[in-house]
């Protein structure tokens, strides 16, 4: 993770979005970002950015004679929007090793768009959670961060995101399932992983949707992984479970991989699209902040 995450150009557009959840349940939010019915407790918790349509009354007037810029009182009880975070930790994210730029990496680009949406999020006076998925060799419980609120949080959500690695083998479905479990309140839910799941993942996005999240997958592939420069007699060796298999690639080979790849990706936007879970694929010689500017805007996710 580099020192610098985001240069002066890009922090000035993250400023000015926001994330959007148009399908949360369970009565926490009513088809728009934020509830109308505000908390009835008078502890001061945090500001937000003042957003169309927010009531005047809530201006804090002082502070905007101060900076020139309106900004929004948070209570205690009041319904912002919940953001959960999911970054997959497994080591098939730690890809590619080597001969490649480092911004193609796929832990890292994965980290940086989590770094990005997180500070999005803060900026707005979402409640954001952020998790690492970690292979579960490890036996160590998942990494969290939050809920926390208020662009005050940056620093410490940067520095979070950087100390994250990649290790081991992953039940993606079961630590899906295990943190929807874990969760009490309904919110946006964005997960970021390369979906190399051997036991599968749509039980276990199906499992976040049980709960009331409104769910989107983020999928993260390395530009060699979908159009891969192999030829002749090789050994392929999985990068989680260590195991090999000897392969002979020729043309018909390749293409076959090539053909296979984009099938197995077009099944998952139609599973998606049918369950209602927003899907974007994407690979990582494509500029991160392009994918949050361009693409999740276009898909309706941020505003």
């Amino acid at each position: 993770m580099p020192e610098r995450l985001f240069d002066e150009s890009v922090l000035r557009k993250l400023n000015r979005l926001m994330l959007v959840a148009n399908k949360v349940r369970a009565g926490v939010m009513k088809g728009e970002r934020r509830s109308a019915r505000r908390g009835t407790s008078l502890e001061f918790a945090d500001y937000r950015n003042y957003t169309r349509g927010d009531d005047l009354r809530r201006v804090d007037w002082n502070v905007f004679a101060r900076l020139d810029r309106p900004f929004i009182k948070l209570f205690e009880e009041e319904e912002d929007l919940s953001v959960y975070l999911l970054l997959d930790g497994s080591a098939s994210m730690d890809w590619p090793r080597e001969g490649a730029e480092p911004a193609q990496h796929k832990f890292r680009f994965a980290q940086r768009v989590m770094a990005g949406l997180g500070y999005i999020a803060l900026g707005t006076g979402d409640a954001l959670t952020l998790t690492a998925l970690v292979g579960d060799s490890t036996g160590a419980a998942n990494p969290v961060w939050g809920p926390h609120r208020g662009r005050g949080r940056s620093m410490e959500l940067l520095d979070f995101v950087a100390a994250l690695q990649p290790t081991g083998p992953l039940d993606l479905n079961a630590a899906l399932r295990d943190f929807a479990l874990r969760t009490t309140r309904p919110g946006l839910c964005i997960l970021i992983s390369d979906l190399l799941a051997p036991g599968g993942f749509h039980d276990g996005l199906a499992a976040l949707q049980s709960v009331g999240h409104e769910v989107a997958a983020i999928h993260v592939l390395s530009p060699d992984e979908v159009d891969p420069p192999l030829a002749g007699d090789l050994q392929l060796i999985d990068v989680e479970t260590g195991m090999a298999q000897d392969v002979t690639v020729d043309l018909a080979m390749r293409d076959l991989y090539v053909n296979r790849l984009l099938a197995w990706r077009d099944s998952i936007a139609r599973q998606c699209l049918k369950r209602g879970i927003h899907y974007v694929t994407v690979e990582t010689s494509t500029a991160w902040e392009t994918l949050i500017l361009f693409e999740l805007r276009r898909m309706g996710l941020i505003h």
